[in-house]
């Protein structure tokens, strides 16, 4: 880890990143893009440490409550929040100003601050979401190899079901010849029926490749998929947009079981459902 002093935490958008880099080794990450402008290890995690001071002077300042976002580049719950607990301060903080929060990870460490969510859903709305792209636990670690496994993000989601706590789940990405089948969609799509998830956000069924993420990524096809590398250049070349072949069985598989179970799955519809703050809550400051 290294430690910087930011100079401002919320995007205009009310989304933050209290850490850059990750150390949860998903062979696929997108984050790894040169794009990003990395100037440190991926690995070599970066700390925002005056996160918590800035984000209490941001919410302090708002004139209007919403919803507050993290998790979307850089999970919030990798290893090192065990020992920093800085995703923790800055919850206590949202739940101490009643802003909303809407959180993702593909870790169960999330559940240590369960009691804490449970505050924030009941003085606003909290919603979980938690990314799924794998239901053979073997491949799972593979893929994902230093985080805990569908299963374990399964029952996590499960348990916020428990307590009352809204989930949406990001099955993304799949990855052509890996996990691009019929039996792991069907998979992961009966852990969020069990689940009862609000919602579903997929993108269609593929992943994306560009400059320092593709590099990483062959190189763990070299080590595990031994001739795939080869198979995905000749389709694909250097595209950033990595399809699968099934996607057209895939998607009438997802699109049918979401609504047969009522599950949200248009993805504009979720991102407005993540960003909606309650209107009771906006109405109750109008007469306070």
């Amino acid at each position: 880890m290294h430690f910087v002093e930011a100079k401002g935490i919320l995007s205009a958008k009310n989304g933050m990143n209290l850490y850059r880099g990750c150390t949860h080794g998903c062979i696929y990450c997108d984050s790894r893009s040169s794009c990003y402008q990395f100037t440190h290890p991926f690995e070599d995690i970066e700390v925002k440490r005056n996160a918590p001071e800035l984000l209490e002077k941001a919410l302090r300042s708002k004139r209007k409550k919403c919803m507050i976002g993290t998790g979307a580049m850089c999970d919030p719950y990798m290893h090192c929040e065990e020992e920093l607990g800085l995703t923790r301060r800055c919850l206590e903080i949202i739940e101490r100003y009643e802003f909303g929060l809407a959180i993702q990870t593909k870790s169960n460490r999330i559940l240590r601050d369960l009691p804490l969510l449970k505050r924030i859903n009941e003085k606003a709305k909290c919603v979980v979401q938690m990314t799924l792209t794998t239901y053979d636990e073997d491949l799972c670690r593979i893929l994902e190899p230093n985080v805990c496994t569908t299963k374990e993000r399964a029952r996590a989601l499960e348990i916020f079901r428990d307590n009352g706590i809204p989930t949406v789940v990001w099955l993304s990405p799949i990855l052509p010849y890996i996990n691009d089948t019929k039996e792991n969609i069907e998979g992961i799509l009966q852990y969020c029926v069990r689940a009862r998830v609000h919602g579903i956000i997929c993108f269609g069924m593929g992943m994306t490749l560009r400059e320092g993420d593709r590099e990483y990524y062959y190189a763990a096809l070299d080590k595990h998929f031994p001739g795939l590398k080869e198979r995905y250049q000749r389709r694909y070349g250097h595209a950033y947009e990595v399809p699968s072949d099934r996607g057209g069985e895939l998607m009438e598989l997802f699109c049918r079981t979401c609504r047969q179970h009522g599950i949200l799955s248009d993805v504009e519809e979720c991102f407005a459902y993540l960003n909606q703050f309650p209107e009771r809550y906006e109405q109750m400051g109008l007469f306070s």
